[in-house]
């Protein structure tokens, strides 16, 4: 039987091509669409409306263009508020085509696969949740840069070998930080700073006091000082982004029902100052948080980072696909080479892994999934399942609604006894064997 030729056919023969640069833009339109075909264009603004002019002027309605670092931004906002379509497509996808080695002929090249719809545009949200999400980057940042002055202060009490790290998970709690203030305002008596232990410290007081037994040079006296002020004036940047995010949430609510107190979740050592959990609900009308392993930091990035409206996503499929959890098919020759997950770097997937990694220890459904998964696979693949599992519930909460009614550890596995019974009862009668239980015979 003979195979048809597949025939590309033009479903954009408005299109456009840019090619994305620091300094310059090359756009590029159909041949009879203009007698200069392509067009260099600067980065300045009036540059950028100068070009959406051109392109209108061409008759264009479709442009697409590069992904290349953040300089697509500007021209990418420009063209759409001038009602442009404007794809943005992945450079992966199109730089594996030899000959092209300049900016003209891959502006070109986007404009010809752009044309026969050869490229599909990458997910980017409305503008209010474009503007969340820059603020919530911009708390990560702070929340990084916070993380390295409580290094420098770690290796500020090493270096006059207190050892203070090793009596105290954590320096930068309630104990740890009065302590360390005490010590920047010039206290150097181990007992005295060994009375400002909180009750929830395990070490005993003679532990601590052994452990600020140390060299107070002043050198390492003023570096831990100075990381001490860093760390403060982050925190209250923190603070004021926080109040940002909750001002910005605010006009979006749709609902004013509040939540009762969640008693199984903690408030995290890196939560928002204000009562996120209620402000999402809120916003989007159902809980996040219900689910196991997610808690209100999560629920919050994965929703400034995509937004409520998930339309643009056909399925659950499509969404964690789009989210890199999902398995890969290499196929090569009807042989299946590999199965391993694509490498996103997607700010939704990560915190979705790290809430995957947290349930190692939950009681929950989802906790027995995870464990099932790292015993049969490894830690690394079932962290990648557990994600996944926690995408496509977030994908059917928010399109669909509703509570999410969380199973217990004992349901989950009494179903996963029924399955396995009776995959093995299916087996048997396979082979001409029956099955029964040992008490029964």
């Amino acid at each position: 039987m003979a195979m048809r030729k597949r025939e590309l056919t033009v479903m954009h023969p408005n299109a456009a091509g840019i090619d994305i640069g620091s300094a310059n833009h090359y756009a590029a339109v159909a041949p009879d669409q203009s007698k200069e075909p392509v067009k260099e264009f600067g980065c300045f603004t009036e540059d950028i409306e100068a070009m959406a002019d051109w392109l209108i002027e061409c008759g264009v309605d479709v442009v697409a263009m590069e992904s290349t670092g953040v300089y697509w931004i500007a021209p990418y906002e420009i063209l759409e508020s001038r009602g442009l379509i404007v794809y943005l497509v992945n450079a992966r996808h199109v730089r594996h085509v030899s000959g092209r080695k300049s900016d003209v002929l891959d502006c070109q090249w986007l404009q010809q696969l752009m044309s026969f719809g050869l490229l599909s545009g990458a997910f980017r949200p409305v503008g209010e949740i474009c503007a969340l999400r820059a603020i919530s980057r911009q708390r990560d940042t702070l929340l990084n840069e916070q993380a390295r002055q409580v290094q420098r202060m770690q290796k500020a009490l090493t270096q006059m070998n207190v050892q203070l790290t090793n009596v105290i998970a954590d320096i930068v709690g309630k104990t740890g930080q009065d302590i360390i203030r005490a010590i920047v305002a010039g206290e150097r008596d181990p007992h005295k700073l060994a009375k400002l232990r909180n009750y929830r410290i395990h070490a005993s007081a003679e532990t601590i006091a052994k452990s600020l037994e140390g060299n107070w040079r002043d050198e390492h006296v003023f570096c831990l000082s100075q990381a001490l002020s860093l760390f403060d004036a982050y925190q209250a940047l923190i603070v004021a982004v926080d109040a940002k995010l909750e001002e910005m949430i605010k006009p979006m609510r749709q609902h004013q029902e509040a939540l009762a107190a969640n008693k199984n979740k903690g408030r995290g050592k890196n939560a928002p100052t204000f009562d996120a959990r209620n402000a999402l609900y809120q916003w989007v009308g159902v809980d996040l948080t219900r689910i196991g392993g997610i808690d209100v930091s999560t629920a919050l990035k994965v929703l400034v980072e995509i937004g409520p409206d998930l339309s643009k996503f056909e399925n659950a499929k499509r969404f964690s696909s789009w989210l890199g959890l999902c398995p890969g098919t290499k196929i090569s020759g009807g042989k299946k080479l590999s199965s391993a997950s694509k490498r996103i770097p997607n700010r939704v997937a990560q915190a979705l892994k790290l809430a995957a990694q947290g349930l190692h220890r939950s009681h929950c459904a989802l906790g027995a999934y995870y464990r099932r998964m790292a015993a049969r696979m490894g830690v690394g693949k079932a962290i990648t399942a557990t994600a996944h599992k926690l995408a496509r519930l977030i994908f059917a909460m928010l399109t669909k609604g509703g509570e999410y009614v969380e199973r217990s550890q004992e349901k989950y596995e009494n179903q996963m006894h029924k399955r396995t019974v009776a995959y093995l009862k299916r087996k048997a009668a396979a082979f001409g064997f029956t099955m029964q239980p040992i008490n029964a015979v």
